[in-house]
């Protein structure tokens, strides 16, 4: 069975899966197998950079938001783009909403001292792309073609 890729990327919302399954997984063996964390000065200073890490992730994901809303552009990861959308968090990565999801697992779990959610934020990102992103930029490419191949060579896919 071949996929046609202007009509829409996937036919399943893989990314809210992947990270819900990804936090449930980090809370779960937080509980059954809590791994050790750093204490004193260490400690806070990775405590604070969670709290920078997730003011990030929001200001990201809220300007990713915005920006598609404006371009009257769906943010459903199983509908058709609209439009291209280059501005705001899009000129700094391909992906602002998933990077957005993996850096508020980072934050979380820098901030609670759960190794796991650093584990798996790196997991979900790995499975959210090949599950999710491939399919989308297949998507945006044969929606929308040279200026899409244009964005993707100015502006990185993650970082």
């Amino acid at each position: 069975m071949t996929t046609d890729y202007r009509t829409r990327p996937n036919t399943f919302p893989w990314p809210p899966l992947v990270y819900m399954v990804a936090v449930i997984l980090s809370i779960v063996l937080s509980i059954f197998y809590p791994l050790p964390w750093f204490a004193g000065l260490m400690g806070d200073i990775l405590f604070a950079a969670g709290w920078l890490a997730v003011l990030g992730a929001i200001a990201m994901y809220v300007s990713a938001l915005h920006v598609m809303r404006r371009a009257q552009t769906t943010v459903l990861p199983t509908k058709a783009a609209e439009h291209l959308v280059t501005e705001g968090a899009f000129a700094i990565t391909r992906n602002p909403i998933y990077l957005a999801i993996a850096l508020l697992m980072i934050g979380v779990g820098l901030v609670t001292g759960i190794v796991w959610f650093l584990l798996f934020a790196v997991l979900g990102s790995f499975a959210t792309q090949k599950l999710a992103v491939e399919r989308e930029e297949k998507h945006l490419e044969a929606r929308f073609g040279k200026r899409y191949r244009d964005y993707a060579k100015r502006v990185r896919r993650w970082i």
